[in-house]
């Protein structure tokens, strides 16, 4: 990481940056986030952290029990809470939430949170209180409260910006406070669950903005991206604000710019029997292999497999997803089955680089303890591997590693 703390980016065609979206980017199908969320805040990269339709990019703690029911995230018993794939530093959150008790219900909303595998909750974090008559309130944040602004027994919305050590929040579209003193500078976003005391409660429409990411994909077209070698049109497409590999020939995918230290974020669903790969620093020719020290400088390529399917039940550590292909295998194995979406997160600076899939950090190698990494460069193109079968994408953002 540069100095500044940005992305080191390094030349790049005339599309670039220019090319792709920078303000903030609204995921095809999901509901635009309200006036007031909106306002007097930087650019950034929006996704959707509920999909309606699953659990997806959560991982459910200790003793929660939570499901899907009619489009809406219902907690439905026990005592733990749904955690966040990814840790978030700067950004805004929006969450629609309902209690379904009359009286006396609890539950709550983290942000900048750790996991405390000791305890049903963390309680080294920030909680926005769902407690009846502490709604939004936020005990160890002074000035962090409001009362007479909830809706009992209907839809709240909740809307809270965090950047630096400030959170503030507007609950059903009126202020309600904003307070300085966080100490945490990043950690994870999630959902208490207090079933046994509180009761059950329903969410909704949540989505989250990054303030220190940029979109590397609009959810529309190819825009900052081009085939590697050949035209990409015939077997990459955009359907439903998702980015395809459709399985025919073709090239692999390369985006305009080169990279250097970065925080690379998507989303991917292999099919059955798919394979797949992330280039990483590649060269123009999208070299990811490096077989002597003779060999020309090559970046290299994070797997994405079916891991469960027959044919690649014997195949080297190093192969099965989220690895570091010919470096660094991944554990533990962590990927959905195939048809399911899964979350990654490729953090580089130097030579130093992990890969977290599904919340779960399976790689995590330096020069020191993998060599090999030595011989691979630390600039070059990202790019997305056509291996001639159906893979899908979306959410691809990229920030400055951390």
């Amino acid at each position: 990481m540069s100095s500044s703390g940005r992305i080191e980016r390094v030349g790049g065609s005339s599309g670039g940056w220019r090319n792709v979206i920078l303000g903030v980017v609204l995921l095809a199908g999901t509901a635009p986030l309200p006036v007031a969320a909106q306002v007097n805040r930087p650019a950034g990269a929006t996704s959707s952290l509920f999909d309606g339709q699953s659990l997806h990019g959560w991982t459910v703690l200790n003793e929660a029990e939570a499901t899907v029911e009619d489009g809406l995230l219902l907690l439905k018993n026990g005592n733990g809470w749904l955690r966040s794939d990814f840790t978030y530093s700067d950004f805004a959150l929006h969450v629609e939430w309902k209690a379904l008790k009359a009286s006396d219900y609890d539950s709550g909303i983290y942000i900048r949170t750790p996991p405390d595998p000791g305890k049903p909750f963390s309680r080294d974090g920030y909680q926005i209180n769902l407690l009846q008559g502490q709604e939004g309130n936020v005990k160890p944040l002074k000035g962090a409260e409001s009362t007479g602004l909830i809706k009992p027994g209907e839809w709240n919305t909740f809307d809270v910006v965090v950047i630096g050590d400030t959170a503030e929040l507007t609950i059903n579209g009126k202020k309600a406070w904003k307070a300085g003193g966080i100490k945490h500078r990043r950690g994870h976003v999630g959902l208490q669950c207090e079933v046994t005391k509180g009761g059950q409660f329903l969410f909704r429409n949540i989505h989250i903005t990054e303030f220190d990411h940029k979109p590397l994909f609009n959810g529309k077209d190819l825009t900052g991206w081009e085939g590697g070698g050949g035209a990409a049109d015939k077997c990459w497409v955009v359907q439903d604000g998702e980015l395809h590999c459709t399985g025919k020939p073709g090239p692999w995918l390369k985006s305009f710019d080169q990279f250097g230290d970065f925080n690379l974020r998507l989303e991917f669903q292999v099919s059955a029997g798919g394979n797949s790969g992330v280039y990483v620093r590649v060269p123009a020719d999208g070299n990811h292999h490096r077989e002597n020290d003779s060999a020309p400088r090559a970046g290299f390529e994070v797997q994405l497999l079916d891991d469960e399917a027959g044919q690649y039940r014997n195949l080297k550590d190093y192969q099965y997803s989220a690895s570091v292909y010919d470096i660094a295998g991944a554990t533990p194995r962590s990927m959905h089955a195939a048809g399911q979406w899964n979350t990654l997160e490729l953090n580089c600076q130097g030579q130093h680089v992990t890969s977290i899939l599904n919340g779960v950090t399976v790689v995590d190698i330096t020069a020191e303890s993998h060599p090999l990494i030595q011989l691979r460069q630390t600039k070059g193109f990202l790019g997305l591997q056509n291996h001639n079968t159906l893979v899908k994408f979306r959410n691809i953002r990229v920030g400055p590693a951390k």
